[in-house]
């Protein structure tokens, strides 16, 4: 297994790469085939030696080539993190195909929503589709009987997000309450913590902004996404186990 985690590393750095295409892109209305990605500030394309995922950014050190302007850390940073994530997910489904390809797939789908999040506060609804209905198939094909506990995990993760948002619309988007539905699909009973550390980790911040910021605190627009993404990769990784040992402590 030891020889495959340096592919999965490089895979994850080229995913991430292309994430940031789609990230960008994607809230644009542009397309993520075409044309080649160009500076933000000049408009130059960027050639394909200044396009490899974090050596280019550290070689040029973050700046464009042609007219010197700052190219966000952002975009390395999602590189290395997708590396990361793919070598966990390598490590933790390394005898399972279909879980890994569903959970390569997963975490893909919580950087690009995270970025965009971040960016521009929105989860679009086509990076949703696709990975759900990437998600399905692998199900449908792998593993069609766990398709029921996805669904009802689907509903009940998005319907919980739902009375959330109806009850505070100003704290919780339509975004969220859809992201929290295609959890449930890649995640199924699993869902469960995550939800959870989602919860916990944004009210922590959500108290630490208002602690650091007063009153004023609550002006601040705090996208949830990036936290339900957190969730979703400790669900992804841990979260059958932290059920269990929740339900042998407290349940059993």
């Amino acid at each position: 297994m030891a020889p495959a985690l340096p592919i999965a590393f490089l895979g994850g750095m080229i995913a991430g790469s292309f994430i940031g295409v789609v990230a960008h892109r994607v809230p644009r209305g542009m397309s993520i085939v075409g044309p080649r990605s160009e500076c933000d500030s000049c408009g130059v394309q960027i050639a394909a030696y200044d396009n490899i995922p974090v050596l280019s950014w550290l070689l040029l050190r973050g700046r464009c080539r042609s007219c010197a302007a700052r190219i966000p850390a952002r975009y390395p940073l999602v590189e290395l993190a997708l590396g990361a994530a793919f070598v966990a997910t390598a490590l933790v489904f390394r005898e399972q195909p279909a879980e890994l390809a569903l959970g390569l797939v997963f975490v893909g789908m919580l950087a690009a929503v995270t970025l965009t999040d971040l960016e521009r506060r929105v989860i679009p609804n086509v990076i949703l589709l696709v990975a759900a209905l990437l998600g399905l198939a692998i199900v449908v094909a792998s593993d069609p009987a766990s398709l029921p506990e996805r669904l009802a995990a689907a509903a009940a993760a998005g319907g919980f997000l739902l009375l959330a948002a109806l009850v505070y619309p100003a704290g919780m988007g339509m975004g969220d309450v859809k992201l929290a539905a295609v959890m449930g699909l890649f995640l199924g009973r699993a869902v469960a913590p995550a939800m959870l550390i989602a919860l916990a980790v944004g009210a922590a911040f959500g108290v630490f902004l208002m602690l650091r910021h007063g009153a004023d605190a609550r002006k601040r627009a705090l996208p949830f996404g990036p936290f339900l993404a957190l969730g979703g990769v400790v669900g992804l990784l841990a979260g059958n186990e932290l059920l269990d040992a929740y339900l042998d402590s407290f349940v059993r």
